[in-house]
């Protein structure tokens, strides 16, 4: 088995250099890069397992190669920054990162959250890669969508994870902290926030009526179930 590749891109190079050398010691194939240009590049050669992706990019704005990267590669996205405020944190995960570090960091930290989202990644028993369920295929391989009729909507990885801890546990309430536990990140209303923006947007990927939805139902005080019946392959 190859060795989890993680990729850093960040515009200092003393932050480079303290990711990669704690990565490798943990065991990582790393690469670093100080331009999102450099890093886009590589992305045709090899798509990373992990990427470690700071804001503040020279070339780039961070949150909308983020929000891409979360469309479009199917990696798990971690922003690390120096940007603090509730609100950043929310802006970065309703824009589809996994999680969310602030500078200053401990790098074993990093390691820790990279290694348990590895973890979840693949899990033993986790269901197969496609999921059909009233009119709906999702094929989560390729982080899409498809309708009765062949139309084809893109969801985010981080979307993606929320949709398949539905489809795994169809007609059964689902909390808040079953979710926080599930899917990761530190508890709180960053975490709530950001899993109301993704269960809104999956809502309306699946053609659900905001103010009565039929598939994705909110219990008010408790959380969430899903009510359509589920089929994996």
């Amino acid at each position: 088995m190859s060795l989890p590749y993680v990729t850093v891109l960040d515009d200092e190079p003393e932050i480079r250099r303290m990711l990669v050398d704690a990565l490798e010691e943990a065991g990582f194939r790393t690469a670093s890069f100080s331009r999102a240009t450099e890093f886009e590049a590589s992305l045709a050669k090899e798509v990373p397992d992990v990427c470690l992706v700071d804001l503040g990019l020279p070339d780039k704005d961070g949150l909308a190669l983020v929000h891409r990267l979360a469309l479009e590669s199917g990696a798990a996205i971690i922003i690390i920054s120096g940007r603090a405020q509730v609100q950043d944190r929310v802006t970065g995960l309703e824009l589809g990162a996994d999680d969310y570090i602030i500078k200053p960091f401990d790098p074993a930290e990093v390691v820790a959250r990279i290694r348990a989202r590895l973890r979840k990644e693949r899990s033993p028993g986790k269901p197969s890669e496609t999921a059909r369920f009233e009119g709906w295929t999702a094929h989560f391989d390729r982080y899409i969508l498809e309708d009765a009729q062949g139309g084809q909507t893109p969801f985010s990885h981080a979307e993606g994870e929320v949709l398949r801890l539905f489809l795994s546990s169809p007609k059964r309430l689902i909390s808040r902290a079953q979710m926080q536990e599930s899917l990761g990140g530190a508890a709180g209303e960053s975490f709530d926030r950001a899993m109301d923006v993704r269960i809104s947007r999956l809502r309306t990927k699946l053609q659900e009526d905001p103010k009565n939805p039929r598939l994705i139902k909110t219990i008010y005080g408790a959380g969430y179930i899903f009510l359509g019946d589920v089929s994996w392959s």
